[in-house]
């Protein structure tokens, strides 16, 4: 049945763009370069031809999905998703719609052992395997090769679908799988597979685009497969009575209430201790590298050759409050106060001394020839000391290392973009 509704949340609401067994996704004539997707209170499986009515399905699935994108902003996916407008719906960018889906395995379960015999039950990709599926209800989603998806020319608001793009959304899609896959790791919840979605805006660019909630994956609580909370449950229903339903629902509620749990953690400080205030700009520019990788950081001025024992004493303020800790050393010349941090200190000391060009070597020199027994790294650039302070925290924080992987992604890209542009062969 159509719908009557004319607004949402004061977007009022234009001819439906497209409607699929869960979903609406409406024109919004007011906002040019936005849509609204609108949630059904309906759960189908096996291609629609299982389906049941699902009261409370629509908000819970939108409440999901807004935590997944929200998320994966906040890392640097690029994605469509732009805000929740109410509690069945979200606004997106437009996009046109690539016809694949794109799937990611950690274990080998469901689909891929009916089409890989020989393959036993919860094998372990590493790294996890990707496949891609062409989206035709009619023929059950068939498998694609990387040569199919190339040969078949999709054009999608003026961007031609080929190698380079292909290599984009493989790169991406593995990066949003290891992301969530980190995210549930946090509440000892095993991400299994996903599948996800890609769009072209309006200016030709790639996002990750339509819903992500658990339709969209499988996940078992503390690794175990009898613990499922994923829509796995429902097809494996032979006969669905509404008790099969509320158990449904119930799944569907935690995996919501959890991701609403999954809080990036602020339990980490980068210290760039600084022998002098001439120092400062180039403090400035470590301080700035660090807050664009989601690092709190705080700039100390103190002298460990001028002022040993203030020196300590801030080191001693810090190691009584914090837990996860770096100290970026800054001074030049006779560089004393990174290995007199690294003598006195258990937590991570870098330097980044402020090289001058008149006396290169020597400041240099200061920082590498270190004494024994001390193990403080050296980098020359602000952004070197800030990505080396990430990689760090990153290990014990999905977050950072998201926003890590995530610019790592973006260099990809870029280079992907530069090449397309230049490649060609110049006659003489």
């Amino acid at each position: 049945m159509a719908s009557t509704t004319t607004s949402i949340e004061g977007y009022k609401l234009g001819k439906v763009i497209i409607e699929g067994k869960t979903k609406q996704v409406y024109n919004l004539p007011e906002n040019p370069g936005l849509c609204l997707l609108l949630s059904k209170d309906r759960i189908t499986a096996g291609d629609g031809v299982k389906a049941h009515d699902l009261e409370g399905k629509a908000e819970i699935s939108n409440t999901t999905n807004g935590h997944v994108f929200r998320l994966l902003n906040e890392a640097g996916v690029r994605t469509a998703y732009v805000k929740q407008c109410g509690p069945k719906a979200f606004i997106a960018r437009k996009c046109e719609m690539i016809p694949i889906e794109w799937v990611t395995r950690r274990l080998a379960t469901g689909s891929f052992l009916k089409r890989n015999s020989g393959v036993p039950t919860g094998y372990r990709f590493s790294p996890a395997k990707q496949e891609t599926f062409f989206k035709d209800d009619a023929n059950h989603d068939p498998q694609w090769s990387d040569e199919q998806i190339i040969c078949a020319k999709f054009q999608l608001n003026g961007l031609l679908i080929g190698q380079d793009e292909l290599d984009i959304m493989k790169r991406t899609t593995l990066l949003i799988f290891e992301i969530l896959e980190r995210a549930w790791q946090t509440k000892n919840c095993a991400l299994i597979d996903m599948k996800v979605e890609f769009g072209i805006d309006d200016d030709g660019n790639i996002l990750l685009a339509d819903i992500i909630d658990s339709d969209s994956w499988r996940l078992w609580p503390a690794g175990d497969k009898r613990l499922m909370v994923d829509k796995q449950v429902y097809r494996d229903l032979v006969s669905v009575t509404p008790s099969d339903l509320d158990t449904v629902m119930r799944n569907f509620k935690w995996v919501s209430e959890q991701m609403a749990e999954i809080v990036p953690r602020k339990d980490h400080l980068v210290v760039v201790l600084m022998g002098s205030a001439s120092d400062t700009s180039h403090s400035e520019k470590i301080a700035t590298s660090c807050r664009s990788l989601g690092l709190n950081v705080e700039l100390r001025v103190s002298s460990a050759h001028k002022a040993p024992e203030e020196t300590l004493r801030i080191v001693r303020e810090y190691e009584s409050v914090m837990t996860n800790l770096i100290f970026v050393a800054v001074a030049g010349r006779s560089n004393g106060l990174g290995p007199v941090l690294s003598g006195s200190t258990n937590y991570p000391v870098i330097n980044c001394p402020p090289i001058k060009s008149d006396n290169m070597q020597v400041d240099a020199w200061s920082s590498l020839n270190l004494p024994s027994g001390l193990g403080c790294a050296t980098v020359f650039y602000p952004e070197a000391a800030a990505l080396h302070a990430a990689t760090i925290l990153g290990l014990s924080n999905f977050m950072i290392w998201s926003k890590l992987r995530c610019k790592q992604l973006n260099n990809f890209v870029t280079l992907k973009k530069a090449d397309k542009e230049l490649r060609g062969v110049r006659n003489a």
